[in-house]
């Protein structure tokens, strides 16, 4: 099934590149494009894509509040942001509304197509240099409370999924490192982030990263 890719961008000339690389991919469809945020929403409401690639500089309603009202308008639908902008203030924004990825336009194609495949399946794809970032500003905001380890009443079995998890591994990685089934390691995922009241890998990230559970 290919995955159904909404574009938003305000140039029509980024858009039409775009298009012209994607449409190359086997596995994915250009299912509409938007030139502003209200625009966006609007499609996102009919047509329901699997990820919206979003540009944060939108002539409207910027692509941070797109985001959030995007994912409460379809949950389901994964946003990756891609733009000129590197800095700390858009990226942990982008990240707070609900991104699951986030690649500078500056990127290789090939770390856009990782993003969009990645946000396809639920998973959560940063550009590297971005990745740091996220860490570090994890790191300085738990140094205070690294001491602190109990895990909040995750089973064993929990706990190891936990680590894994935050230490990037998918779901089928996962199943067969501790020979279960992936629909399993899925269940024991639902649980986690319930029980820690989590709702992104990057907040399970910053958890493990603060109980002291992985190292940066």
């Amino acid at each position: 099934m290919k995955i159904r890719l909404l574009l938003v961008d305000d140039h029509a000339v980024v858009r039409t590149g775009l298009r012209m690389f994607l449409e190359g991919e086997e596995d994915i469809e250009i299912a509409g494009e938007a030139d502003s945020g209200s625009a966006a929403l609007n499609l996102v409401s009919k047509i329901k894509p699997d990820v919206v690639l979003m540009d944060i500089g939108l002539p409207d309603i910027s692509g941070i509040d797109a985001t959030t009202q995007i994912k409460r308008l379809s949950p389901e639908t994964a946003v990756v942001a891609l733009t000129i902008h590197e800095d700390e203030q858009y990226f942990f924004k982008m990240l707070e509304a609900g991104a699951s990825g986030y690649v500078p336009k500056r990127a290789a194609p090939e770390e856009l197509l990782t993003a969009i495949r990645a946000a396809s399946v639920g998973e959560v794809y940063l550009y590297p240099s971005l990745a740091k970032m996220l860490v570090q500003d994890f790191l300085t905001q738990s140094r205070h409370s690294r001491s602190e380890h109990t895990l909040d009443g995750l089973t064993d079995r929990e706990q190891e999924v936990l680590t894994l998890l935050a230490e990037g591994a998918s779901n089928t990685e996962i199943a067969d490192q501790l020979n279960i089934s992936p629909k399993t390691v899925a269940r024991h995922r639902e649980n986690i982030m319930a029980k820690l009241n989590l709702h992104s890998r990057s907040e399970l990230v910053k958890y493990a990263i603060r109980k002291g559970i992985i190292q940066p």
